[in-house]
């Protein structure tokens, strides 16, 4: 078997996980072996302590028990341990358990119910997973049950991330020294430690063309982000700001009237591909606007159309709006073909982007449109999208535009209707 070893700034990580300060973040682009080694630390913290119990807190629970539960903290359990350690994953429950009793829980903040069922216990540790995508209030929340007692440990937070805009709380928190809500200074900064890691440092565990031709063939701001690490300045000239969305920002929806689903498709499927655009949004009885969902991925037709089959059935959404341009007939026989009591709507592209996206973005300006929770992803192509400069194609902020203008175009029609 291979010799366990971290990499060396996995080894720098460790010593700031292990230093006096109570929240710790790691931060930087994409396959940097943050969450790695973030899964390793709070491995290490329950075996150190019989009858322990720590948290994973991700956005959404589907993400938190793919990305950790069948995936991260197996593989660093079985590369750490080998056969040495004996430990058994609940795949119900989203709980590992080890030999001395110690748990370590999986939690998506979607599961409301569930959410606060475990969250009604305690904790001696818990782990932000991709806490770009978490709301500071639920963080808070969260951090009220870091209280067990587990000798000889001392209770801490640990995040992660790839950096967005300069406006988001994990910024003024960590960089900064913040409140993010008042701006005032933190009561005690020292607890608030972080630090940059990028793949360059983890490139021995990376496929030997990903830093030079996925990150490196990103567009700028994105290769800012996921290759270098770097906090995001916001852009003027975009149409949408960053304060658009964060002041009408929602953790729960009202009944909704009616939910599509805007999917804007890959030409191609190999690794520089543009991505197939899949956001899901809401019609409120508040006859206000939501987003409730993006799922963008790249891949195959088959396999986004199995992912925009999913949304469809999870949100019991009422359409599919997909734009046709590229993929005529063949993207309604696609869908269809995989369920044929799913009702399409094609569209076509006959404007431009720009004169698409202003009228969604005046809803925006109108406080209309609410995000139930962070789409970082999203709302950064959002904030970066500029009418004077922008020539990269949008995927995710297309699909977004096909769903909200279906809404906005079936809603003033229905207005009519009722006023004639």
């Amino acid at each position: 078997m291979t010799t366990f070893a971290y990499t060396a700034a996995q080894t720098e990580a460790l010593k700031l996980l292990a230093s006096p300060a109570r929240h710790i973040m790691l931060f930087g682009g994409s396959r940097s072996g943050k969450t790695f080694v973030l899964c390793g630390a709070l491995a290490a913290r329950a075996l150190r302590s019989p009858g322990s119990r720590h948290a994973v807190i991700r956005r959404y629970c589907r993400s938190c028990r793919n990305s950790i539960g069948c995936d991260t903290m197996p593989k660093l359990l079985r590369r750490r341990f080998g056969d040495k350690l004996q430990w058994h994953f609940n795949r119900t429950e989203n709980v590992f358990t080890f030999p001395n009793g110690a748990e370590i829980w999986l939690i998506g903040l979607d599961d409301a119910e569930r959410a606060d069922k475990i969250l009604g216990k305690e904790f001696a540790t818990i782990y932000f997973n991709e806490c770009s995508e978490l709301d500071y209030a639920g963080v808070q929340t969260a951090l009220t049950r870091l209280a067990q007692n587990s000798p000889p440990l001392v209770n801490k937070a640990f995040y992660d991330c790839n950096p967005p805009g300069r406006r988001h709380w994990t910024y003024r928190v960590f960089m900064e020294k913040l409140d993010p809500l008042d701006r005032t200074p933190l009561l005690k900064p020292d607890d608030f430690v972080s630090m940059l890691i990028n793949p360059a440092a983890n490139r021995s565990n990376l496929p030997p063309d990903y830093i030079e031709n996925t990150l490196a063939a990103l567009p700028r701001r994105q290769r800012a982000r996921f290759l270098e690490g770097l906090w995001l300045d916001e852009n003027e000239n975009a149409l949408w700001q960053p304060d658009m969305i964060a002041r009408s920002r929602v953790n729960v929806c009202p009944e909704l009237l009616r939910v599509v689903i805007g999917v804007d498709p890959a030409v191609t499927s190999h690794g520089t591909s543009d991505l197939t655009g899949i956001v899901a949004a809401g019609l409120g009885v508040d006859r206000q606007y939501y987003v409730l969902a993006d799922r963008s991925m790249r891949g195959t037709p088959e396999q986004w159309v199995r992912c925009v089959n999913e949304l469809y059935t999870e949100l019991a959404a009422d359409r599919v709006i997909g734009e046709v341009n590229n993929g005529g007939e063949l993207i309604s026989a696609l869908l269809t073909g995989l369920n044929s009591a799913l009702p399409f709507k094609a569209v076509r592209a006959s404007r431009g982007k720009i004169i698409r996206a202003e009228p969604v973005a005046a809803l925006y300006e109108r406080n209309l449109v609410h995000h139930a929770g962070y789409f970082p992803e999203l709302e950064e192509e959002m904030c970066s999208f500029s009418p004077a400069n922008s020539t990269k194609s949008p995927d995710r902020m297309d699909a977004l535009v096909w769903a909200l203008t279906e809404l906005s175009v079936h809603e003033n029609c229905a207005a009519r209707f009722l006023l004639a």
